[in-house]
């Protein structure tokens, strides 16, 4: 099975101008991410709309491909680098330009969601640990399981509801997994969510991944404990050079 690694790189962020190129333990944030993924992938491409970025990938060595300003999701970008650097791959993975620290085993636990035929999509999910005030914070997206692994449903709400207990006692009641954002498709199914209209579900939620589930495709999900950082702030980074300070 050919992998193709595609890092979505956007130079433009509300909240972070230009974080894939800023500066972490003296090398980019991107090149972070592209150092972890050559570990686990041979085929490995930073996909931009900037210039900047493509420049800054090729100095270290790394293949970039330049998309479209205008796509709306990381996916629709992800999509047009993978065709514009042949489409040859069996399954492409999908990961964030701003997580230095992205984990080997989640990327490979992702790949071996594809020795089973069924999967569309691989994700990964964690099992939750903590208070229900934490666990009801939407920006932790919820995810629901079958006992296969593939993914029931996906929400910003808190699923599944305990009938009959105090909210507060709910985490210690059932297993609850929060949703890792790091998607891995089959060729044909990048081909086809691309082209999927939004869902009622997707816009009631906010959720793309309710739009595929929507319209029959299967989600494998894995299971990992890895907690990793994302770059979304300055702060982030600060902390994150911190973590790499201590560690010296």
């Amino acid at each position: 099975m050919k992998i193709t690694a595609i890092i979505p790189a956007r130079y433009a962020s509300s909240r972070f101008p230009g974080k894939p190129l800023a500066m972490l333990g003296g090398k980019p944030v991107v090149q972070w991410v592209y150092e972890r993924a050559t570990k686990v992938f041979d085929s490995v491409a930073v996909a931009t709309d900037d210039r900047r970025i493509a420049d800054a990938v090729e100095s270290f060595g790394g293949v970039a491909v330049m998309t479209s300003p205008s796509h709306p999701s990381g996916t629709d970008r992800v999509r047009e680098a993978f065709n514009l650097l042949g489409a040859a791959g069996d399954v492409v993975v999908n990961i964030q330009g701003d997580e230095p620290f992205i984990s080997t085993e989640q990327l490979r636990a992702l790949a071996d969601c594809f020795a089973d035929p069924r999967t569309d999509i691989a994700t990964i999910v964690r099992p939750f640990r903590g208070t229900y005030a934490e666990l009801a914070d939407p920006n932790k997206v919820k995810a629901v399981r079958d006992e296969a692994g593939y993914a029931l449903y996906f929400s910003r709400s808190v699923i599944p509801c305990v009938r009959g207990h105090e909210q507060e006692s709910w985490p210690s009641l059932a297993q609850y997994y929060i949703h890792v954002g790091l998607y891995a498709y089959r060729a044909e199914a990048l081909a086809r969510i691309a082209d999927l209209p939004q869902s009622a579900l997707e816009k009631a939620e906010s959720l793309e991944q309710l739009r595929w589930l929507q319209a029959g495709m299967r989600i494998r999900t894995a299971v990992s404990e890895v907690v990793t950082v994302g770059i979304d702030t300055p702060a982030d980074l600060a902390e994150a050079q911190s973590m790499i300070d201590s560690h010296e």
